[in-house]
């Protein structure tokens, strides 16, 4: 799920995700609303930017990896 690739991408690089909707310019909660809707490209690119990643890894179906070590 969209929400929780960037949660955990969030976690790994110590930013919350209100943090990144205010860098991203997006307003609070905008993010966790995208688990019941689709964003715009453009605000979805501006994330994925922001944490260092491609909005296509974002929208991959594959599951969201735990930690490693496990």
């Amino acid at each position: 799920m969209l929400f929780d690739r960037i949660k955990k991408l969030c976690e790994e690089r110590g930013i919350s995700i209100y943090r990144l909707e205010k860098e991203a310019g997006l307003s609070k909660g905008a993010i966790s609303k995208w688990g019941e809707s689709e964003p715009a490209a453009s605000k979805l690119c501006a994330v994925a930017k922001l944490l260092g990643t491609t909005s296509e890894k974002l929208l991959a179906d594959e599951p969201v990896e735990q930690g490693k070590g496990a």
